[in-house]
């Protein structure tokens, strides 16, 4: 295991974050975006409040085509978890785009490797895999082993979870009428806990785990026809905000659904290779999930996802026609494989665990500080800020969230926005300086947002 050496991703902050246009977005942005958005639909809310149009990035710096250098707090969201170009990386993914860039689902040295690499990585019995270009691929695929491994058909997810945007991917999470006219037949949700807004609490206030099991239970009986195949559930919500859960209910939950033969499917999309300070965030609890899917910084932006399952059920996923066209090319294998390596090589998890303080430190009074930051949240490099109204009512700010994404973009900082919840995934690879930096311009925005909205 290596130890984290801070200088290859060190950036001048007297220089850094970098602007040479009088506006931000410049005009080259401008006409750029100008010419996509005749025929580019459907675009992100990040793109719609902040049209920037990138043009090259290193480690943790962006840089757009009017010549502006931006801190990179997003990752590309949370994607480029290693920083943008990581040359081993972008070496590995080079070689096979010159020797082998598909071979379909037979076997390549450089998939073997990666096989082998991820048995010796990840936890407990994780030892069968199948390997993907998309998270919600991937999710589609760990359905269809859930069913395959228990002849069940239902599903129970949580409010306010994200696990695609096809299929039944979307029947796990919030549904807009034009997501389908219904839910699909089978698939439920259920309310996570939530330490900010929790539904159940104790006589002190605080939330209640028991409380919610005690709801699954009722749920369970009454509302599915007990055919559930599997619990699926992000360890941390993404877009849902950065909600984190109390140290106990994965515990807990691991222990309710081995009751009653109920599979846990872990969606790591977001959440793995490190993000949180482990490269399976359901490690915090130690808590060894049935399927996990993996994402993003599996591939530090190459397309490549993975879907990991427990050796009692690896036969399952023979039956399901697991393979895709693009899953597991040589390409990916080769950028899924350095991740692994620089992460062990550069002493990365400890790294993002180091961050993880830094940044509850510097967040500490916030929510005493100032009157619109309701609730701080962090888990290695995985933040969220809740703004709100009144503290009290804990009134979403939607305002305040656009305005302070807004404005910190402007000072040089990129990253996601998510209405009242300001989102950060900072790369792990971040210097402690660098990040700091970049929690100043959050606070300077978060300052300028509250004395210009509330006087």
């Amino acid at each position: 295991m290596g130890k984290y050496n801070p200088a290859p991703y060190q950036l001048d902050l007297n220089r850094y974050p970098h602007l040479v246009t009088d506006t931000i977005p410049g005009p080259k942005s401008k006409e750029l975006h100008a010419r996509a958005a005749k025929y580019y639909r459907g675009l992100s809310g990040q793109v719609k409040l902040f049209p920037v149009a990138f043009e090259r990035g290193s480690g943790c710096m962006l840089e757009d085509v009017d010549g502006n250098q931006y801190i990179d707090f997003s990752s590309g969201i949370y994607v480029t978890t290693l920083g943008h170009c990581h040359p081993k990386i972008s070496e590995g993914v080079a070689k096979y785009a010159k020797q082998l860039m598909n071979a379909h689902d037979f076997t390549t040295e450089i998939k073997v490797r990666l096989l082998e690499k991820m048995a010796s990585v990840l936890p407990g019995d994780l030892k069968c895999f199948q390997l993907y270009d998309s998270g919600t691929t991937a999710v589609e695929a760990g359905l269809r082993t859930c069913r395959a491994a228990t002849g069940k058909h239902e599903f129970i997810s949580c409010f306010m979870d994200f696990h695609g945007k096809s299929g039944h991917s979307i029947g796990l999470a919030r549904m807009t009428k034009f997501s389908g006219s219904a839910r699909p037949e089978g698939f439920y949700l259920v309310p996570r806990p939530d330490t900010y807004r929790p539904w159940w609490t104790r006589p002190d206030g605080t939330l209640d785990t028991e409380r919610y099991l005690e709801f699954y239970d009722k749920f369970i009986r009454e509302s599915t026809t007990g055919q559930v195949a599997a619990f699926v559930l992000e360890p941390i919500q993404g877009w849902g905000g950065s909600i984190m859960p109390p140290d106990d209910f994965f515990p807990k939950l691991r222990k309710f659904l081995d009751e009653r033969n109920i599979l846990l499917f872990a969606d790591e999309v977001l959440t793995s290779m490190g993000r949180t300070g482990k490269i399976l965030c359901c490690e915090h609890w130690n808590v060894l999930p049935d399927v996990v899917t993996m994402g993003k910084g599996f591939g530090n932006g190459f397309p490549v996802t993975c879907m990991a399952v427990r050796t009692p059920y690896a036969d399952a996923v023979d039956k399901i026609s697991a393979s895709t066209s693009y899953g597991g090319n040589p390409m990916a294998c080769a950028a899924a494989l350095a991740c692994f390596e620089v992460i062990e090589e550069e002493g990365l998890l400890e790294h993002a665990q180091e961050l993880e303080v830094l940044f509850k430190k510097h967040m500490a009074d916030w929510t005493t500080k100032y009157k619109i930051v309701g609730d701080t949240r962090c888990k290695g490099c995985l933040l969220g800020i809740e703004l709100v109204k009144d503290k009290a009512l804990k009134t979403p700010f939607d305002e305040a969230g656009k305005m302070v994404y807004q404005k910190a973009f402007g000072k040089g900082l990129a990253w996601v926005p998510a209405g009242h919840i300001l989102r950060m995934s900072p790369p792990i690879i971040m210097p402690n300086e660098v990040a700091l930096k970049g929690m100043d311009i959050i606070e300077e925005a978060i300052a300028e947002t509250e004395k210009e909205l509330l006087g």
